[in-house]
């Protein structure tokens, strides 16, 4: 998912990994003695005040997206300990903060009204008639046998 030396949220935009902070701990859950002595939970950390990546309206958009998950020093924390291996765990925490941000950044179009056409609303009506003469169809038949 991410080069060598940055992590790619967009096609034309990327985080360096020198603005990602990363510190590990141990790992609670399943796993027996391994998970007691290997410190494979990955905890990323990211300053979106210092980050040179963001235009202002960018961070100012992440704020308001993302902003249950910044702290009152301005960090985005992220923790992974899904895997089993540090690595993996920090593969996970990059595409998982990648994805963050890119929903994050991602604008809606704007709905625009639409009308059905004329001819739309006469084909509508027309099946409705059509429909409705098949069902009177089904009625009972009166016999009057004199």
């Amino acid at each position: 998912m991410h080069t060598s030396d940055s992590c790619p949220i967009t096609p034309s935009l990327s985080v360096p990994l020198t603005e990602l902070r990363f510190t590990f701990s141990r790992s609670s859950g399943k796993g027996g003695q391994h998970v007691n002595k290997v410190n494979s939970r990955v905890t990323l950390w990211f300053d979106l005040e210092a980050s040179t990546s963001f235009t202002p309206a960018q961070k100012q958009r992440i704020r308001e997206r993302l902003g249950g998950r910044i702290n009152k020093q301005g960090l985005l924390q992220l923790d992974a300990d899904r895997r089993r291996s540090q690595g993996a765990n920090r593969d996970d925490a990059l595409t998982r903060f990648a994805s963050l941000l890119r929903a994050a950044l991602h604008v809606e179009k704007k709905r625009r009204k639409t009308k059905p056409s004329q001819g739309a609303k006469k084909r509508r009506l027309d099946q409705k008639k059509q429909r409705s003469q098949l069902k009177k169809q089904r009625g009972k038949k009166n016999f009057n046998v004199d």
